[in-house]
Order: C-alpha cells, then sequence, then structure tokens
C-alpha cells in the first residue's frame, strides 16, 4: 500500500467536490426517477405488474453487485479512473435505455446502469485522499445526503416531465446529467497516489455476486410469486449457502475481495448492522407517503393528489436532508460520530410517528417529511463518517461499499415488507388498500428504527465524546503480535 499525499490534497476543494457531488447526483436521480413513469410503461408494454417491476430489480441487482466490486478495485487502481470508467457505463445504459423500444431492452439497459452505483464508495474514497482533514466530515456527509436527495427528488420531478413529454425523456435528460458529471470528474478531479495494489479475487466476486443477487432476488420478488413460495424460500436458502462458503473462502485467500477482519471491527460492524435496520425502517417512507397521497380522499383518507403533487410530500425530506447532513458533520467531527447516529434513529422514530398518527392531515405530511429528512441526513452522514474513519485509507472503498449494500439491502427488504402491509387489506369492493395498513406500515418503521437506536448505542466509544482513533490494520497485527 502506498500512503502518500495526493497531488491536489493541497489545492482548492470546491471544484472537486461539486464534481463529486454532481457525478454521485446522476446515479441517484436514475434509482427513483422512473417509479413514476412504470404505470406508463405497464401500459405501453402491455405487461404484467411483474414484468415491470424488473426495470426496477435489474438496477437494483447490478448496483448491489457493482457497489462491492468496484468499490475494492477502485482501491487497488485508482479511485478516479475507476469512477470515470462506472460513470461511462451507466451514461452507455442511460443512453440505452433511452433508445428502448420493448421491455426486454429497458430492462436490460437498467441492469447496465446499475453500475453506476460505485459512484458513492469511490467518492468517499476521493474526498478522504484528497481533501484537508478538517473538510473530510462535512463533505462525506453532503455525499450521503446526495444519495436520500436524489431519491426524493427523483419522484418529484418525473412527473411534468411524461406529462408534458413522454418516459423516453427521463433517460435523456438523465444523460444530460451524468456527461455533467463525467466531464467534471475528468476536469477536476485527480488521480490519488493512495492505493491498495494487488489481484482481484475472481473467486470471491462470483461468490458474493451470487450471494447478494440471490438475496436481493428473493426480496424483491417476494410480494409477487409468494414469500412462502418454492422459488423465494429457494433463493434464501442459496443466499445463505453461498455467502457462507464466500465467508468461508476469503479466509482462506491471501488477496480476499474483502477482508473479513475489516468487517469484524466493532466499529465497522455496528455501523453496517445499523445501516441494515436504518434502511429497513426509513425507505417505507420513500413510496409509501406518494402512494398514500394519491388515494382518492373518499375512501376517507388520501388527499387526491397527482403523481407530481404525490411527488411534492418527499420535497421537505430534501431540503432538510441537505441542512442536516453538513450539520451532522459537524457534530460528528467535534463530539464523535456515535452522537449523530443516535440521533438520527431518534429523530427517524418521531417522523414516523407523525406518519402514523397524523397521516390524515396534509401539513402533518408535510413536517413529517421534513422530521424525517433530518433522521436521513444524520444517519447517511453518521454512517459514512463512521465508516471512513475505522479503517485504513486503502480500504475505503471497500468498506464504504459494503456499508452502501447493507443500506440497500434493508431498504429493499422493508420496502418489499412495508407495501406487503400496505396491500393485504383493502376497502370492501375496491382495490384500494385499507388506512390501517399505512398506520400497522407507519408503526413497523418506527419500531426498526428504535431498534437501530439500540444497535448504535451498542457501538465502541461513548455517546459524548469521541472515541479513541482506529489503528490501521498495520499497527493492529503489530499489536496483536506483541
Amino acid at each position: 500500500m502506498t500512503d502518500i499525499p495526493a497531488p491536489g490534497a493541497q489545492r482548492g476543494t470546491a471544484a472537486p467536490f461539486a464534481a463529486l457531488l454532481l457525478a454521485v447526483l446522476s446515479f441517484s436521480l436514475m434509482q427513483t426517477m422512473v417509479v413514476p413513469a412504470l404505470p406508463d410503461l405497464q401500459r405501453e408494454f402491455d405487461a404484467s405488474t411483474t414484468a415491470v417491476s424488473w426495470v426496477l430489480s435489474a438496477f437494483l441487482l447490478t448496483a448491489s453487485v457493482a457497489t462491492a466490486l468496484l468499490g475494492r478495485v477502485g482501491d487497488m487502481f485508482g479511485k478516479r479512473r475507476v469512477l470515470i470508467a462506472s460513470l461511462t457505463v451507466f451514461a452507455a445504459g442511460t443512453l440505452l435505455a433511452a433508445l428502448s423500444d420493448s421491455l426486454a431492452l429497458l430492462i436490460a439497459a437498467r441492469a447496465v446502469q446499475g453500475v453506476g452505483s460505485a459512484a458513492f464508495p469511490l467518492a468517499f474514497g476521493i474526498v478522504r485522499d484528497q481533501f484537508p482533514r478538517e473538510r473530510v466530515p462535512v463533505a462525506i456527509g453532503l455525499i450521503s445526503s446526495t444519495f436520500g436527495i436524489g431519491f426524493g427528488v427523483g419522484l418529484v420531478i418525473p412527473g411534468p416531465i411524461v406529462d408534458a413529454l413522454d418516459w423516453h425523456w427521463i433517460f435523456w435528460l438523465g444523460l444530460v446529467v451524468i456527461l455533467l458529471g463525467i466531464a467534471a470528474v475528468t476536469a477536476f478531479i485527480e488521480e490519488s497516489s493512495v492505493t491498495s495494489p494487488g489481484r482481484i479475487d475472481w473467486a470471491g466476486v462470483v461468490l458474493l455476486s451470487a450471494g447478494v443477487v440471490a438475496l436481493l432476488l428473493a426480496i424483491s420478488e417476494g410480494k409477487s410469486w409468494g414469500w412462502t413460495s418454492g422459488g423465494i424460500v429457494g433463493l434464501f436458502v442459496a443466499a445463505v449457502v453461498l455467502l457462507a462458503v464466500f465467508t468461508y473462502a476469503e479466509s482462506k485467500v491471501r488477496e480476499p475481495l474483502i477482508d473479513l477482519e475489516l468487517l469484524r471491527r466493532p466499529a465497522v460492524l455496528t455501523s453496517h448492522i445499523t445501516a441494515l435496520i436504518i434502511g429497513f425502517g426509513m425507505y417505507g417512507a420513500f413510496t409509501l407517503v406518494p402512494l398514500l397521497a394519491q388515494t382518492p380522499s373518499k375512501a376517507g383518507y388520501g388527499f387526491d393528489a397527482s403523481v407530481t403533487e404525490a411527488g411534492l410530500f418527499m420535497v421537505p425530506m430534501a431540503v432538510t436532508m441537505l441542512i442536516a447532513s453538513p450539520l451532522a458533520g459537524g457534530i460528528g467531527a467535534a463530539l464523535g460520530w456515535k452522537l449523530p447516529l443516535v440521533l438520527a434513529c431518534l429523530i427517524g422514530v418521531v417522523g414516523f410517528v407523525l406518519y402514523a398518527g397524523a397521516h390524515d392531515t396534509e401539513w402533518i405530511m408535510y413536517v413529517g417529511s421534513g422530521v424525517l429528512g433530518i433522521g436521513v441526513g444524520f444517519a447517511f452522514a453518521a454512517l459514512a463518517n463512521l465508516v471512513v474513519s475505522a479503517v485504513d485509507r486503502s480500504q475505503t472503498g471497500e468498506a464504504t461499499g459494503i456499508n452502501t449494500i447493507m443500506r440497500t439491502i434493508g431498504g429493499s427488504l422493508g420496502a418489499q415488507i412495508a407495501a406487503s402491509i400496505v396491500a393485504s387489506e383493502t376497502i370492501p369492493g375496491t382495490r384500494v388498500p385499507a388506512e390501517s395498513g399505512y398506520t400497522t406500515a407507519f408503526v413497523m418503521s418506527a419500531i426498526a428504527l428504535g431498534v437501530a437506536t439500540l444497535a448504535a448505542l451498542a457501538g465502541p466509544g461513548r455517546l459524548w465524546g469521541r472515541a479513541p482513533a482506529p489503528l490501521s490494520p498495520a499497527k493492529e497485527q503489530s499489536r496483536s503480535a506483541a
């Protein structure tokens, strides 16, 4: 490993930081921009709900694999060049989606787009390598919040686009943002000299990819196939077996894809567990709130909102997230990252309690979204910084990539279970979900974030005050030998 200050470390960081924000925003928008267009896609291609859901599932599956693999490859061969490569593949997938004239081609294009997910762990690594130490926490917090901001904004802006033009323009406009991101990274980011040379563990790549894909496929298709069906049970079993074999194989490889000793560090382990639970609890809001808003008021709840109007309920979340992330960065830098993570979970509980108790009042739903945005902003900033501060610089992409996967798995599971709860009971004589389903789903999320609070408290260090700086792997080995 080389650990030499990067060439651009002492230069201004405004332009490089803006370039990274643009790069990660281009990906985070594409996560959900297609969601409001799904009904149009289903009608245009005369497809079933299950078939059109693959427009989301294909993206999720390849994103989960690319996040772990390319985060590690960036640590090995240079984060800037891998970031540009992943964004270029992402742009190619977006272009293919814009030109698609069949559902099969669109699904394939979305699978290619998922490669862009590597932007997040690579951006974290670039910030840590090249930014002044005092700016790293706030920068990581803002990059983390961009994930949630893009997720929420991606539900808002497609409505007017689809109404005025058609769904193809979602991808054409997305492509413009991606190309701007590639140009900005190329112009303003210099390659870091902090690398961890080695060989790619291809057996580990195959095992991890197969295990994560099996798990996410089971989660994403559980509702449509049936949670107790042979296919879903088989996928869950396959996921457990493959990930167990992966864990064993990694312990025997000299240069593993994922350093298992890294995962055993208390700060890293508790961060990953907390990310899983937070993802489970918080992601339901991203999908359930717009659906609730679109419910006809004659059902006894809902606000008769159009697709565009429903997306506006997510705007307060995006705004407060943008404010909360740098605030969490300041708190974490001064008092340690455990405090903002615990606060994130508690604030999230308050947001979901508002949703559960007063979702028949429009302004309270806006307030709930704003409160939840503070929680999400705190959580994303604290989790990323906890992981980054607990590992060596050459392992940043690897560690943050796994944390992103854990959040994705939790979010996928939470969103699917929340949707199943809402759909499990309908108003007699209609297909409209009963109000009680939304209440139950929001309460479930509040409970999950209560559990996440306990997980965060279980992490190392005091709640108020910085924990001792972690040792590098070499120093840990030296101390163990002594």
